[in-house]
């Protein structure tokens, strides 16, 4: 089995094998997926949330006392709010997208699935989801996990990464190419 150090590192790594590894040993896997999921789309729709984990003006005492009331109201899992408390305590919230990332990762491994981040010009469709998900799992021979996420900027298409595998479609990469080729064509 691979060591948990060799798919996640850094200090986000670190606390989140040690957040992953608790759950584990407590059988709450499933919680701890559904609230870091949560915490994650919180953290995505409030700013004052953001404001809140990542602020150095916020003392280590408010910090603590706000992110308990937050996943007390969100009713997280018992142990996932003395982890929040864990990093308000150890001036670590503000790491705790990344710590959420690096969870999700080996949440993945453990269930035999490949990460991959799709990045598309508008929102994918549950039906677009499943499919690439299919096609994805046909490629890889194993279960993928999509991490979907949304960049105007590409116009069309999408981007998939899967490890160090990277497929660009979109129309915004589509149409740089075509203008460097053109750079020297008068």
């Amino acid at each position: 089995m691979t060591s948990h150090k060799a798919i996640v590192s850094g200090i986000s790594g670190r606390y989140a094998i040690a957040f992953f590894e608790l759950m584990l040993e407590n059988k709450a896997l499933k919680a701890a997926e559904a609230d870091l999921a949560s915490l994650k789309g919180m953290l995505i729709e409030s700013a004052d949330l953001r404001t809140l984990v990542s602020s150095p003006l916020i003392s280590r005492d408010e910090q603590s006392g706000g992110i308990i009331k937050v996943a007390e109201a969100a009713k997280l899992n018992a142990l996932t709010v003395k982890f929040l408390g864990v990093l308000a305590a150890n001036r670590r919230l503000s790491a705790l997208n990344s710590i959420i990332t690096a969870f999700e990762k080996l949440l993945s491994h453990h269930k035999g699935e490949v990460s991959a981040d799709v990045v598309s010009a508008h929102a994918l469709t549950k039906t677009q989801l499943t499919s690439l998900q299919k096609q994805l799992k046909a490629a890889t021979g194993q279960n993928v996990a999509i991490n979907a996420s949304v960049d105007e900027a590409l116009l069309g298409g999408l981007t998939v990464k899967v490890g160090s595998r990277l497929i660009d479609s979109s129309i915004k990469t589509k149409l740089d190419n075509l203008a460097s080729s053109m750079k020297g064509v008068q």
